[in-house]
């Protein structure tokens, strides 16, 4: 059998949909090897938004998305969407073509150490030197890929062991169990948390996988333990119940950082080091239970007291049977906080001035969006607004990046998720900055038929870095740039256009939009003017009187 037939086959055994890719020479044997697959090619306009849309796959199915790029300049442009999938611990595999390794074909023209370069940014990157090698690297791959913690690998594939012929069979995935926590260290932690006066849960990155929302909702609907989350931790917990109190979209300062202080307690579920720390730690503060996968990277600001390692449902599960409430447990100041953190997001939600603010944006597109419906955030201003202000419903319902935090992803991120999940309302929200970084897959979304809208978020700026210069008392300079007109460049790619002029439009303007189907752009000019006002100085003065 010809190696890139074996690739394709060993593809097919690991249950692989969807190859998100750009081919170029390099990939033609894998080109003609996919044809006769059940496997779906998704063409893209560029690299990187291959890259995000294999890796938002990742995220939403826990296999491993499969993207594919020529060498040289098709290999750097995922780059990029590695360090996505790699900090955000979303399982993806990139394939990647190179020129005969045995023979040199153009000397070094587009040469380059694409497996050296991949290092640093995947778990496992390597060469395919012989056919006979295909079963076991694809099998590694895709192993290492999905394991805890998930992440990025790398195969580069060479045109001409592409066309050896080997006789291995494709190898079947094993089966395999996560380890789960010692019963030891089970204890300790339902001891600490059953002595403590004012625990706290914190949700972060992590718990969004898995069972993990099952376990934790059993779990804090019979503790009735208060709840906190990280913007990567959304939607684990049904923010709309009565145990969640916010989430920590600000560094500091945030009406929910007043409950981790008041906290004696923290349990930690699902912290990842990659995201911003949702709480400083210092000695003499609160104790912290830290429940994850992997044991606690101890950095100046986390140094856990006390760590349950193995499966985090499992964990959950089995502290359940350890647990009771307990009547010294008071949670009156949380719930206090929780009641004015609402008010403040209520009295900001209703104004209908023009252009849009965010406070308004966020509750016309809760209103709008279904339990279950996607919104996929790109980087930028409003995804501290949407973290904060937006109460998800379900798991991996709010799409938002904040380990990379990279822009551009908004768009790919929500077409992969409309290709997972074709029955579900899906949105993706981008500023104007992030969206013309890849609006090119415009034209892919509509080639795949696709019931999908784009909200781009215009302030004619780069947004969140004018926030941040405000807030360093620096001169307004540097940021300001100019769009297209959205509706005609949605128009020119087969998507259909519309202009929001009243903020009360909005809604309406999505409605009508979701019941037309296919790709539609919402051009929609927001007001940040009052970010510095609100999210440096309102938002601390009237959090510290709690």
């Amino acid at each position: 059998m010809k190696a890139s037939d074996l690739f394709v086959r060993a593809l097919e055994q690991e249950g692989v949909e969807y190859i998100f890719a750009i081919p170029g020479e390099e990939n033609l044997d894998m080109l003609e090897s996919l044809r006769g697959s059940a496997i779906k090619l998704v063409v893209t306009r560029h690299e990187q938004g291959a890259g995000f849309m294999a890796a938002t796959y990742g995220r939403l199915t826990g296999k491993s998305g499969v993207c594919m790029s020529t060498l040289g300049p098709g290999a750097t442009n995922l780059v990029t969407a590695a360090a996505y999938a790699q900090l955000g611990g979303m399982p993806m595999v990139m394939i990647t073509g190179q020129k005969p390794i045995k023979s040199s074909k153009q000397g070094q023209f587009q040469i380059i150490d694409i497996v050296d370069m991949m290092r640093p940014l995947t778990k496992f990157t390597k060469t395919i030197v012989g056919g006979d090698y295909v079963p076991a690297h694809v099998r590694e791959a895709f192993r290492q890929s999905e394991e805890e913690r998930p992440g990025a690998t790398h195969l580069e594939f060479p045109e001409d062991i592409a066309r050896e012929h080997s006789t291995m069979p494709v190898l079947e995935p094993s089966y395999t169990r996560r380890p789960i926590a010692e019963d030891k260290a089970l204890r300790k932690a339902a001891e600490a948390i059953v002595a403590s006066r004012k625990p706290l849960l914190l949700v972060g990155a992590g718990a969004n996988r898995k069972l993990t929302s099952t376990m934790l909702r059993k779990f804090v609907d019979k503790l009735g333990v208060p709840v906190v989350t990280t913007q990567m931790g959304k939607g684990v917990i049904d923010e709309s119940g009565p145990h969640f109190i916010g989430n920590t979209a600000l560094s500091d300062g945030d009406f929910v950082h007043r409950a981790i202080e008041q906290a004696d307690l923290i349990i930690n579920v699902g912290h990842d080091v990659v995201e911003k720390p949702p709480f400083f730690m210092r000695p003499g503060g609160p104790e912290v239970v830290h429940i994850n996968f992997s044991s606690a990277q101890v950095d100046p600001v986390y140094f856990p007291q006390i760590e349950v390692v193995g499966d985090i449902a499992n964990s959950l599960w089995r502290l359940d049977q350890l647990l009771e409430p307990q009547d010294h447990w008071s949670f009156t100041d949380a719930h206090r906080i929780r009641s004015a953190l609402q008010k403040h997001i209520q009295e900001g939600s209703s104004t209908t001035t023009f252009p849009i603010r965010p406070q308004r944006l966020v509750k016309d597109i809760r209103d709008v969006m279904p339990e279950k419906g996607v919104i996929a955030l790109d980087n930028g201003m409003f995804k501290i607004w949407f973290a904060r202000n937006y109460p998800a419903l379900a798991p991996n319902t709010v799409l938002l990046d904040n380990a990379l935090a990279t822009m551009g992803a908004g768009l790919p991120s929500a077409m992969a998720a409309k290709l997972v999940c074709p029955d579900r309302r899906v949105m993706a929200i981008c500023g104007d900055g992030g969206f013309m970084m890849n609006s090119q897959e415009v034209e892919t979304a509509v080639r795949l038929n696709l019931d999908l809208i784009v909200l781009i978020l215009r302030d004619n700026a780069y947004g969140m870095i004018k926030w941040k210069q405000a807030m360093m008392e620096f001169e307004d300079f540097g940021l300001d740039l100019g769009n297209p007109d959205f509706v005609e460049y949605a128009e020119s790619y087969g998507a259909h256009g519309h202009r929001v002029e009243k903020t009360d439009e909005l809604k309406p303007i999505i409605e009508k939009c979701c019941k037309a189907g296919g790709v539609h752009l919402i051009d929609v000019p927001v007001d940040y003017s009052h970010n510095d006002r609100i999210l440096n100085h309102e938002i601390r003065e009237l959090s510290s009187k709690l």
